[in-house]
């Protein structure tokens, strides 16, 4: 029989997080691969416009970055390894921008849910910082979590459903395949 009490307790012990880290069919195409990972929503976060639409967020105007809601078992994959794999899998140095893609709304950025969360996030980015990965510093916002509005159902697996677009092969590509030769042991046994 089925125990509401203890369907609670393990709803619990999954934990999310919202990161942004460029064009958002990037952040899903990584993480939805990695194993521990519940759900990737693609969407937007950090603004101050209610329930925007992509057409607007685009314009860098409303203050929301192109981000990804996820939920984790952390018992599977901690976040401390999910903040590793956000920080190698993109260029945290460049503010407000990824390559191409310029503008508020690329910028690299975390909004934690808990203070623990905040707690490890500034561990993990000293530790990289202090391994000197890049030689330029990390620029990537941490802020409290504030608001998350789902993108447009057609931004859902875009990558997996448009790999013969051009911005799939040039741009999401290379950071998929960083994903799978430097996070082989987190990665989910059908992406291997």
């Amino acid at each position: 029989m089925n125990d509401p009490a203890e369907n609670s307790k393990k709803s619990n012990s999954f934990e999310e997080i919202t990161l942004a880290n460029g064009c958002f069919w990037c952040t899903e195409a990584i993480f939805k691969r990695v194993r521990g990972i519940l759900s990737v929503v693609p969407g937007y976060s950090g603004g101050f416009l209610n329930n925007p639409s992509y057409d607007q967020v685009c314009t860098g105007e409303t203050g929301h970055a192109e981000a990804i809601q996820i939920r984790f078992d952390p018992k599977i994959i901690p976040l401390e390894k999910l903040l590793e794999i956000f920080w190698y899998t993109h260029d945290p140095t460049t503010l407000n921008r990824q390559g191409s893609d310029v503008g508020t709304q690329y910028r690299s950025a975390i909004f934690y849910q808990t203070p623990q969360q905040q707690d490890i996030i500034t561990a993990v980015k000293e530790d990289i910082e202090e391994k000197k990965v890049y030689s330029n510093p990390i620029v990537t916002e941490i802020s409290p979590f504030k608001n998350f509005y789902p993108a447009e159902k057609y931004h859902k697996d875009y990558y997996d459903n448009n790999k013969s677009v051009p911005y799939c092969s040039y741009v999401i590509d290379p950071k998929v395949e960083k994903l799978l030769s430097k996070f082989q042991d987190n990665v989910k046994d059908e992406y291997l």
